[in-house]
């Protein structure tokens, strides 16, 4: 049953996107298509798909004063996003991510942070009570675009309500020591887990060795997303490895943040953290079967299905 809200605190940009054969090289100039514009930022995505799966979102973001601030904010207005605490930056650009997307699904992203890196000196006390009027069983997920002050007193405050906390561990430089003890899940995807840990990733039993890795670090639960590796989770002591979902990629961009808005709905609801993570990997493969970010996310029903397809038990 769900309980609370989910709170999305850290970036939102306007996405630039195209299609392209293949990377270029250095100094060429190369054709692409299928031009997109979007509202992205992992924040917004989450906030986004958290809507599109029935479950109240917040997000708190920073915009800049500039046209591209309204067409980040219109989809996530549209689809329901409480945008109180999203607030624009006087003289700040709002973030850009300009992403080609290759016929494999891949991606390769260039952002500018802008406005995402210039919050006030006193956003940590507004963000505090943000939290401390949350509805009780919400839950926080973070990601790292935003400045660290800003993340330690949001961390803080969830943890003086009791709230769960999601971490999206990106980029992973901005990863303090005392997050993985704080944070109740940390979701790092196979670069990201190995640079935390420092080696490679090429097997389900790397991947639990890398869990293994991150519980050494404080952690309480330790969670790696690998592709087509699957995922794997330590959870309790009890070691789980799930297959990925069958999927025809198209575009991976934002797939990482369905996985960890829908793991967090999924907590949200009361979900079993194993019950979570089939219902996030299950959403996260439906969220990389078209082109975008946002417009491709899945709502519940699709997910459910998918689950069912699979053969996935659906924990409720």
């Amino acid at each position: 049953m769900q309980k609370g809200q989910l709170l999305a605190l850290g970036s939102i940009n306007k996405d630039i996107q195209v299609r392209v054969d293949r990377w270029p090289k250095p100094g060429e100039t190369q054709q692409a298509d299928d031009l997109l514009m979007l509202s992205g930022g992992k924040a917004a995505n989450r906030a986004y798909m958290a809507c599109k799966l029935g479950v109240p979102s917040v997000l708190i973001s920073r915009l800049g004063d500039d046209p591209e601030a309204e067409e980040a904010l219109q989809p996530l207005r549209e689809m329901g996003v409480n945008l109180e605490h999203t607030r624009r930056v006087p003289g700040q650009r709002t973030g850009l991510a300009m992403i080609a997307v290759r016929p494999d699904g891949d991606k390769s992203i260039l952002a500018a942070g802008n406005a995402n890196q210039h919050w006030e000196q006193d956003a940590p006390a507004l963000v505090e009570k943000v939290i401390s009027a949350a509805p009780a069983g919400s839950v926080l997920t973070l990601d790292l675009e935003i400045p660290a002050f800003v993340v330690r007193q949001a961390i803080k405050a969830a943890r003086a309500r009791g709230f769960q906390i999601v971490l999206d561990p990106s980029p992973t430089n901005q990863v303090e020591a005392s997050y993985y003890k704080a944070a109740d899940f940390i979701t790092p995807d196979r670069s990201e887990a190995e640079q935390l840990v420092g080696f490679e990733i090429k097997s389900k039993e790397d991947g639990f060795r890398a869990c293994e890795a991150i519980l050494q670090k404080g952690a309480p639960n330790a969670l790696v997303k690998m592709g087509e590796l699957g995922y794997v989770m330590i959870t309790d002591g009890t070691r789980e490895h799930i297959a990925a979902p069958d999927a025809h990629v198209v575009d991976k961009t934002g797939g990482g943040d369905a996985f960890a808005s829908a793991f967090a709905c999924a907590l949200l609801e009361g979900k079993s953290a194993s019950g979570a993570l089939r219902f996030a990997a299950a959403a996260s493969s439906l969220a990389v079967e078209a082109y975008g970010s946002q417009p491709a996310y899945p709502d519940r029903e699709a997910i459910e299905k998918k689950m069912a397809e699979s053969g996935a038990a659906i924990s409720r």
